[in-house]
């Protein structure tokens, strides 16, 4: 059982204990970190955490072999560069990092340390989007030619008056909360994006703000893609591959809709899972060299090219190029490819 340390127990950081705490026995938290211990202590009791108000406590406890940052996006990389620098292993939620530049250096110093670094995107994990991209991959879709993607919830109503509103924290409207889940499942499933162009239409700025992001993808293989994503509205989500011989969309966690020419569309509903928690045991699983993080390097650093691009497209109403990956540091050229220690 890995001892691990939750840094942030915002609604986030209490989502990932509830996933794991007597569910799991891969990992267990033995303490979490957080600014106002006085208002998390209650939570912190009922699931047998100690509460410390640094980070540099859990990083000195030796039995702490691992941390899953959940904190504003800004300290990303400053807790993944000190964990990394005290030898533990590193998860942290998404965004990696708002820009590539901070998004490489967490990524050298997790590999110059030789500890793990997970990233929680957690979608892929998704019984629907794995499917999805299964078919999209098989061939059964014939050429694909298009992707569009659609995640809108009540981002708005639910983390109003938070840290969440901040544009610097938050830049691009919807699109650092729910945006950025279409946009890594796009890469994940049809491959590197190349070009971006966008448009935020602001209806009501913060607190609770009503905003739109609409933005058009060109991947490097020619496909192309739309991404929308709406600040205040329920729960939707919608990925959809368009091929010359059929298509197939996700649509929310367990469904998933083929459509084939001259048949009735067929709709699958998939056994549910709980994404947070196997997210974290396959970070567990790369701790212990049973396997590589499933996601890789490259798609980490694809990620936050794509959305620091969109990010400028919006603020420009621009079409922007992707920044070309920067080479990781090759001092450990093994592990940075992401094969198990």
């Amino acid at each position: 059982m890995i001892a691990a340390a939750i840094v942030g127990l915002g609604r986030w950081g209490r989502n990932f204990v509830e996933s794991i705490q007597g569910r799991s026995s891969r990992l267990q938290f033995v303490c979490a970190v957080d600014s106002a211990p006085a208002k998390v202590r209650d939570f912190a009791a009922r699931h047998g955490l100690e509460v410390r108000p640094e980070l540099a406590q859990a990083l000195g406890d030796p039995q702490i072999q691992a941390v899953v940052i959940a904190t504003p996006h800004s300290l990303h990389r400053p807790m993944v560069e000190a964990s990394a620098r005290a030898g533990k292993q590193v998860f942290c939620e998404k965004p990696l990092a708002l820009n590539i530049v901070d998004a490489t250096a967490m990524i050298d110093a997790c590999d110059c340390a030789a500890v793990i670094l997970g990233v929680g995107h957690n979608r892929r994990l998704w019984p629907s989007m794995q499917a999805l991209k299964r078919i999209a991959r098989s061939g059964e879709l014939g050429d694909i030619l298009h992707i569009e993607g659609h995640f809108s919830n009540e981002h708005s109503n639910n983390t109003a008056g938070t840290w969440r509103d901040s544009p610097a924290e938050s830049p691009g409207g919807g699109m650092t909360g729910a945006g950025l889940h279409i946009l890594d499942a796009f890469i994940n499933t049809i491959g590197p994006i190349q070009r971006v162009s966008g448009q935020l239409l602001v209806l009501k700025p913060p607190p609770v703000p009503r905003d739109v992001a609409t933005v058009l993808v060109q991947f490097a293989n020619g496909v192309s893609g739309t991404i929308a994503t709406v600040r205040a509205t329920p729960f939707f989500w919608r990925v959809h591959v368009f091929g010359d011989k059929g298509s197939a969309e996700s649509l929310g966690e367990h469904e998933l809709v083929l459509h084939k020419s001259g048949v009735p569309p067929q709709r699958l509903v998939l056994d549910p899972v709980d994404a947070l928690r196997i997210e974290l045991e396959v970070f567990a699983d790369a701790i212990e060299g049973k396997a590589a993080f499933p996601i890789a390097r490259s798609d980490m650093l694809g990620t936050v090219a794509a959305f620091e691009a969109v990010v400028k497209a919006l603020e420009t109403d621009d079409s922007v190029e992707v920044q070309p990956l920067p080479p990781l540091d090759q001092r450990n050229a093994k592990f940075i490819a992401g094969a198990p220690r």
